[in-house]
């Protein structure tokens, strides 16, 4: 399935926002809501904050939908933290939130059903519902089916 994928840029940095992988959670707009704003179209304005809040905000993401690439070195997109490189491999932490999805902090691969495979680094939000539109993926639908776990 080819996702859909948005950008928007200033002069130092690309954003990428993936809607596919976005829990709307309302981490970005809850924090740099000049920025980030659902109500306008297009619903990010990089000229309403720093490069660095904004790159800060992004790292907050915690399904990984938004992620962002410095323009003059535009080579994989940063989401989060970026693990430290050891020697001994890093194993991701798994947190089960309340009512919502696992997320996944560190880099993890996802192996799909349909045989592809998925890098991800920083947060990956994992649906445990079974209501998400976006499998393996949270899209938020636990939400709408009133899910507890």
């Amino acid at each position: 399935m080819e996702q859909k994928k948005y950008h928007y840029s200033n002069e130092d940095i690309t954003i990428h926002w993936q809607p596919t992988l976005c829990t709307h959670s309302a981490v970005c707009i809850k924090g740099l809501g000049k920025v980030f704003d659902s109500r306008r179209r297009p619903w990010v304005d990089m000229t309403k904050g720093s490069t660095e809040a904004i790159m800060a905000q992004i790292k907050q993401c915690p399904s990984g939908a938004l992620s962002f690439v410095m323009n003059e070195k535009e080579d994989k997109p940063v989401v989060g933290p970026l693990p430290q490189v050891k020697e001994n491999v890093q194993m991701p932490t798994i947190e089960c939130l309340k009512d919502g999805p696992y997320l996944i902090r560190e880099m993890i691969t996802i192996k799909l059903p349909d045989g592809t495979e998925e890098t991800r680094v920083g947060t990956t939000a994992l649906c445990r519902c079974g209501a998400s539109k976006n499998k393996p993926y949270c899209d938020g639908g636990h939400r709408a089916i009133g899910f507890e776990g």
